[in-house]
């Protein structure tokens, strides 16, 4: 009997998965820091040098590691290898925990919460010793909106985009500003919105690339969103704002707007259905990523895992 146990729990201990090292740590001192946003940081075991750096940014009322988590991204990062940066808002900057995409302050190269998330894609590329040239910057909601800030002031230091939720950059320059566009939108023109990331900053192109993921029953950011980022980033990339194929992700439908070379430099990804919210699918099958819970929304298609495959993580 005893010889019985012995060798059932030898058995045990042989298939039982090896727990990953690996963790979520907060990284501090990662430079002055002028928007007083926390680092936190994520790097999978074994993860060799040169690989990716993803920075994802939560929406309001959400924290760092529950987005990390919920999204999808901890996991994708595991998966893939990558290094992965997760910035959070303290109650203390915006009393809903909502990155200040709206402060002219916040938003300007140099300034504020953008160039604190700048000096943490750089402290990331020096402890990894990740590739610079392959720097990938996504969020939801609030966080989507400040994605589109990253790449209009910073479009040297990322590779592409993912908005999810989000908002044009330029659309508001104060709180009270930032509920119109939230919802109804502002409609400008595709000239107006591409001058706005062009005066942003002095690069000339190459620009990032950009995916833009949006709810059609988003009653908190409206999907008029969507369609204004697609005029603002194809005036950006000098492409018509007509989509040069469509075809569909788990179902819903998707729109590319590719150069003349045939490579897309815009596409659109319309959850039918969805309300505000990460649209996730939880399970370890290809394809599968995610938690549910607040704003992540189990709709059968995980946005991180599709833009990780686009990205080439």
């Amino acid at each position: 009997m005893l010889s019985l146990i012995a060798a059932v729990l030898l058995a045990a201990v042989i298939s039982a998965p090896t727990a990953s090292a690996a963790e979520l740590r907060e990284v501090t001192g990662f430079g002055t820091n002028p928007g007083a946003l926390r680092m936190f940081e994520y790097v999978p075991d074994g993860m060799p040098e040169g690989r990716p750096v993803v920075v994802a940014m939560h929406g309001c009322t959400q924290d760092a590691a529950g987005y990390g988590t919920g999204a999808g991204w901890v996991e994708m990062a595991d998966r893939a290898k990558f290094a992965l940066v997760l910035p959070q808002q303290e109650q203390a900057n915006n009393a809903n925990r909502c990155f200040n995409w709206f402060e002219p302050g916040d938003i300007a190269r140099g300034s504020g919460e953008a160039e604190s998330i700048s000096q943490m894609v750089q402290r990331a590329v020096d402890d990894t010793g990740a590739d610079p040239s392959r720097v990938y910057v996504t969020g939801l909601s609030a966080g989507g909106a400040m994605t589109a800030v990253m790449l209009a002031a910073y479009p040297d230091k990322f590779a592409g985009g993912g908005v999810v939720a989000g908002l044009p950059f330029g659309c508001a320059t104060s709180a009270i500003d930032a509920f119109t566009c939230m919802n109804p939108g502002k409609d400008r023109t595709p000239q107006q919105w591409g001058d706005a990331v062009r005066g942003a900053s002095s690069h000339q192109g190459p620009w990032p690339t950009l995916s833009i993921w949006h709810g059609t029953a988003d009653s908190t950011v409206a999907p008029a969103n969507q369609r204004e980022l697609v005029e603002q980033w194809t005036n950006v990339h000098g492409i018509p704002a007509t989509p040069t194929s469509t075809d569909t992700i788990a179902g819903y439908p998707r729109e590319r707007y590719a150069d003349s070379s045939g490579r897309t430099l815009v596409e659109t990804v319309s959850i039918t259905g969805m309300g505000h919210g990460q649209p996730i699918d939880p399970g370890t099958a290809d394809g599968q990523c995610g938690q549910a819970g607040a704003y992540l929304l189990d709709v059968d298609v995980c946005a991180a895992w599709h833009l990780g495959e686009s990205w080439g993580l």
